[in-house]
């Protein structure tokens, strides 16, 4: 793990599994506009959540490229998820605003509900082709921006799946 200060805000990285980040508050769904099981992440969160997390999900669907909703983890250690829809790249435009938009409201959803440590994934840049690092900027200018506004969130984590991810974001973050 390695980490970084954006005023009082900490930005960790490291290798993981999004659903055991036992010591968060709340998780980052990397979701579909459905808010149902899927691949990668969604399938992941699902898969420990489910059927419970399901039956939270379906009332707030559909959602757009850009915006997040929150519910609670049931069967799952951390008191909430916060679902995002990332844009599709090259097809959901400007897709660097709509990026921009997921990590900002996920923030600001997790300041409302007074989060204190949130993990993220790398949102987008699986099944819906955003490149890795053009991604991590996005996310890393998002959280940098947003840091100074964050009254409750102290604490924000990276969890990427692979090495070379990793070392990408690490890079990426160092750079800031």
């Amino acid at each position: 793990m390695r980490s970084v200060r954006f005023d009082r805000l900490t930005v960790e990285i490291t290798n993981g599994d999004i659903v055991e980040q036992n010591d968060c508050d709340a998780i980052v769904n990397a979701a579909n506009a459905q808010l149902r099981t899927g691949g990668g992440v969604a399938g992941a969160i699902h898969s420990a959540g489910d059927p419970e997390l399901e039956e939270l999900t379906k009332p707030l669907a559909p959602i757009e490229p850009g915006e997040a909703v929150i519910t609670e983890a049931p069967n799952m250690p951390f008191k909430y998820v916060i679902h995002c829809l990332g844009p599709v790249y090259g097809k959901d435009t400007p897709s660097d605003e709509l990026l921009t938009n997921c990590y900002s409201n996920a923030l600001k959803l997790a300041d409302e509900h007074q989060v204190e440590s949130i993990a993220f994934p790398s949102i987008s840049t699986g099944a819906f082709g955003y490149p890795m690092k053009e991604a991590a900027t996005v996310a890393f200018e998002t959280i940098k921006k947003s840091a100074p506004n964050l009254r409750s969130v102290s604490y924000v984590r990276f969890v990427l799946w692979s090495p070379a991810d990793y070392n990408l974001h690490w890079d990426v973050l160092k750079e800031m």
